[in-house]
């Protein structure tokens, strides 16, 4: 896939969620603002907060590099105004699927795959036969969707303290919303 030249939003969050990542290892802002759900209604805000936080360098990395490769090509494709829509919203819902799936938990839920998998689910819909490379080998985005869900959902079953559910979430709220705009925004 070409980089596309109009990824100014994209870029704006890679660059927020590092730098949020750089006072995370000066400051423990994670005890305040992780997505617990036995605590999701009490503190609120961490549906959101969350998103926007990252256990180490590896967790950062391999989601901002999932997000520049996704991000730059969906944003290139819809409104600014819709991807900011797609990201924020399927980190919400990815936050919600977390709490679904593990009901009551205390365990921290932190990252942006939820989001992340919620542009991937979008793309996969307005874009679907968009080739990527998926663990080296070319594939339509439509068929890289399909191995990512069954992964996410078998995940769910097995105790690896990866939040599946989140990612199961943002996929599907992607999905929808690529359904939608796909009739606006056709390849």
């Amino acid at each position: 896939m070409k980089i596309p030249e109009r990824t100014v939003v994209t870029l704006s969050l890679i660059g927020i969620n590092v730098f949020i990542f750089f006072i995370e290892l000066i400051s423990p802002i994670e005890n305040y603002f992780s997505f617990v759900p036995a605590h999701a209604f009490s503190e609120p805000w961490t549906f959101v907060t969350a998103m926007f936080l990252h256990a180490d360098f590896t967790h950062i990395f391999f989601n901002m590099f999932a997000l520049f490769i996704f991000g730059t090509y969906l944003e290139a494709r819809i409104s600014k105004k819709y991807f900011l829509l797609i990201y924020f919203a399927s980190g919400i819902v990815g936050n919600v699927g977390y709490m679904i799936t593990s009901p009551g938990s205390l365990i921290p839920g932190l990252g942006a795959s939820g989001a992340i998998y919620g542009v991937m689910g979008a793309l996969a819909m307005i874009s679907p036969t968009a080739i990527i490379y998926l663990y080296g080998v070319p594939m339509p985005m439509i068929v890289a969707s399909f191995f990512w869900f069954i992964s996410e959902f078998f995940g769910i079953f097995v105790p690896s303290g990866i939040a599946y559910g989140a990612h199961l979430g943002g996929l599907f709220l992607g999905v929808i919303f690529g359904l939608y705009l796909k009739t606006k925004y056709k390849e």
